[in-house]
């Protein structure tokens, strides 16, 4: 059984009204590449009847579709991580199933790793968003490389490409929480970025309000650097030197300067206003360190990153062309735990 050249692993969650225009992108613009490719589809639970539009688009090209089903809805970056586990490409791309980012743009990812790059990135061109959310992004993306050092133009835009080295390394991280795309950007020896076209979501709505968008980055921040906890500490010594000052400030003053003027001047630096200060400080750094705290429970717990109720995949899929695809009796696989490693 040959393996595929290309694997693209697309997460899906309520794209009911979006996956028949994606199959209709999708599939043409993979076979004018004319190479082996496989689709796996991963369904992060949901409500719609995206399940049922996966199965039968299993059915109707069951030589290079794949399909898991999670028990459960587990979140974007563990249905890639899924994806990479049961993958077989060479070269592997993520794609969200909303066509912001047009199918046809893949081959652009592909010539930039045949110029040696092994990990390719995208940076969206003529973004379709929100003024707000495209400044809110720039802001996030500003703050996240000041301290992580990590590089990444447009962390939003999932349309990537990764070599097969990158992949594996990927999944024996074995990380609750992560972020792929810098996670990949830190095992890349020549990463590089590209421009790609952006459309307007061709239907529902977007699954990432802000509220998601500062957890993605606080968890981007607080999962590849320490920076937060030594900014803090540097903070902390800061506000001790200075409620020090101050304080020696305010008895001058009291002795030097009597009466009415004394106490207008000792009422600018209230002690309970101060107070209130240091112990929202200090909750704030209590917070920090429960963050990073949380982080490690999460791992040593060792459960699950997911739970897969189903897997649609034909027995002799091997990621064939369209012009060597054969007619294939599909027989569905199912599993309750993740998959072994290969």
């Amino acid at each position: 059984m040959t393996a595929p050249t290309l694997s693209v692993i697309i997460p899906v969650y309520n794209e009911e009204q979006t996956l028949p225009l994606l199959f209709a992108r999708l599939y043409p613009a993979l076979d004018a590449l004319k190479l082996p490719y496989e689709i796996l589809f991963i369904n992060d639970g949901g409500t719609d009847k995206s399940a049922a539009l996966l199965r039968e688009q299993f059915e109707r090209r069951p030589e290079v579709t794949r399909v898991i089903f999670f028990s459960g809805n587990f979140g974007q970056h563990m249905a890639i991580i899924a994806g990479f586990e049961y993958c077989r490409g060479n070269r592997v791309v993520t794609l969200d199933a909303d066509l912001q980012n047009p199918p046809e743009e893949i081959g652009k990812l592909l010539g930039a790793m045949e110029r040696g790059h092994d990990y390719v990135g995208s940076v969206r061109q003529q973004r379709r968003d929100t003024a707000f959310r495209r400044l809110a992004s720039r802001a996030m993306n500003w703050m996240r490389e000041r301290i992580t050092r990590i590089r990444m133009t447009d962390q939003g835009c999932m349309l990537r490409a990764y070599d097969r080295r990158i992949v594996d390394a990927i999944t024996r991280s074995s990380e609750v929480n992560t972020f792929i795309p810098a996670l990949a950007y830190t095992y890349a020896s020549s990463p590089t970025e590209i421009e790609v076209a952006h459309e307007e979501r061709a239907a529902g709505v977007s699954k990432y309000s802000l509220y998601s968008l500062l957890r993605l980055n606080f968890d981007l921040v607080t999962g590849f650097s320490i920076v937060p906890l030594q900014v803090f500490s540097l903070l902390g010594m800061f506000v001790a030197v200075v409620s020090v000052l101050v304080y020696i400030g305010v008895i001058i003053q009291r002795w030097i300067i009597a009466g009415s003027v004394a106490e207008g001047l000792y009422a600018l630096w209230d002690r309970d206003i101060l107070q209130f200060f240091l112990t929202g400080l200090v909750l704030f750094g209590l917070g920090l360190v429960g963050e990073y705290v949380g982080r490690i429970y999460q791992q040593v717990r060792g459960r699950p990153r997911y739970l897969i109720q189903a897997v649609l995949e034909s027995g002799q899929a091997a990621g064939v062309t369209s012009a060597e695809s054969s007619s294939v009796s599909p027989t569905p696989h199912s599993s309750l735990l993740t998959p072994h490693p290969k």
